[in-house]
């Protein structure tokens, strides 16, 4: 469950200032598209979450109380209550609740580290909302929305099928 390398190649060379850039507008875009997202952690919302691609050279850092993003280059973690880690397409398959979390964990594709308690309490906040990457995106997108989440829906369709290595 991985996304061809032409896709992930601009992640492992784009200067981090406009990566953290375009993450930034897709976390507001999430945020204001499901605005309780962050509500729903309770005395959770004050921690901080990393969320770490095996397959990236990038860690993300959420602080759900300060709505607030950060990219950072491994290896110099932030310091995080909770830690995820796991493939790029697995880490937002998980954000959009597209995969059973329990079992994938169980499959040691997945990595929780920190507080587990914080973690589930992000993963059940994830699943009540039914995030829709595709859709938020293309919402940024204007007069190009319907060309955008097409695209965005056939890329997550090919990533979570395994389809991305025949890609090349």
């Amino acid at each position: 469950m991985t996304l061809p390398f032409a896709m992930t190649a601009p992640l492992r060379f784009a200067p981090l200032p406009l990566i953290e850039h375009a993450t930034r507008l897709v976390f507001a875009q999430v945020v204001r598209q499901y605005p309780d997202l962050f509500d729903r952690l309770g005395e959770h919302a004050d921690k901080r979450y990393a969320f770490v691609p095996t397959d990236l050279p990038l860690v993300f850092l959420i602080e759900p109380a300060a709505r607030r993003i950060s990219v950072h280059h491994k290896p110099h973690l932030p310091a995080a209550d909770a830690c995820m880690g796991g493939t790029f397409v697995l880490l937002l398959a998980l954000l959009e609740g597209q995969l059973d979390g329990d079992a994938v964990f169980f499959s040691r594709s997945l990595t929780i580290t920190g507080d587990m308690e914080a973690m589930l309490a992000l993963r059940n906040a994830l699943d009540d909302c039914n995030i829709d990457l595709p859709a938020d995106i293309a919402r940024m997108s204007g007069p190009f929305a319907p060309l955008v989440r097409r695209a965005a829906s056939e890329i997550r369709t090919r990533a979570l099928s395994g389809e991305a290595a025949r890609w090349n």
